[in-house]
């Protein structure tokens, strides 16, 4: 399979690029446990996506191995906006045995990273990620990579992140901007902690930078 490139916002920004190094370096200090991190937001829109990718590169950019997992089989930008690849194969097709997940694990060029793409739209994602063929790939993957970064739909509008959580070590919210309320962040970090998973922090996303930059001041 031909290596893939991945597009993100700011690429050739050195504060962005700063931000994500200072976010890898929090990951890495909440323990040599946590390897498998589920990415949530409250609604759409708010760049969790984004973010994942981003500390995937920059855990890999440490000449760490990972897989990035697009989990969100229900309504998926990773493939079409951050990526070269063109209506790849992926999770969906993996979990209801239509493909085996050597064919749907797509390189990143010059990187030791690979990306598990959503695949088609299934009628029944949830049941399809509280099954056990979803437990027993991560499972397994464990065993290949030093970091798993799982991008799951938003909690605030569907439960999917909550059974994904289930299986991973820690979880991270990201909240994109001021239009999130309070009490929706709340219910999302509630529903986390129900389902026994660690809520590792918040990412702040789509932050206006106040002041003129310096080194120590990151979008």
């Amino acid at each position: 399979m031909d290596p893939i490139k991945i597009n993100l916002p700011g690429d050739d920004d050195y504060y962005i690029a700063e931000a994500y190094k200072v976010l890898r370096t929090n990951l890495q200090f909440c323990g040599q446990d946590i390897k498998v991190i589920a990415l949530t937001s409250c609604g759409e829109n708010e760049g969790k996506s984004t973010v994942a990718l981003g500390i995937g590169k920059s855990f890999a950019d440490l000449g760490k191995k990972v897989l990035v997992i697009d989990a969100d089989m229900r309504k998926s930008v990773i493939a079409g906006r951050n990526t070269t690849a063109k209506t790849p194969k992926g999770l969906s097709e993996v979990l209801t045995g239509m493909s085996d997940v050597s064919e749907c694990l797509y390189p990143v060029a010059e990187k030791k990273m690979h990306v598990l793409f959503a695949g088609q739209y299934p009628p029944n994602p949830v049941e399809l990620l509280s099954g056990k063929y979803f437990a027993t790939l991560i499972s397994e993957c464990r065993k290949v990579y030093d970091y798993i970064i799982i991008d799951t739909p938003p909690l605030g509008l569907v439960i999917d992140a909550a059974v994904i959580a289930d299986k991973c070590d820690g979880a991270v919210l990201v909240l994109g901007g001021p239009q999130v309320h309070r009490s929706e962040a709340q219910n999302v970090v509630e529903q986390l902690n129900k389902s026994g998973c660690k809520v590792l922090g918040v990412i702040r996303n789509k932050v206006r930078p106040s002041g003129k930059k310096s080194y120590y001041k990151y979008k």
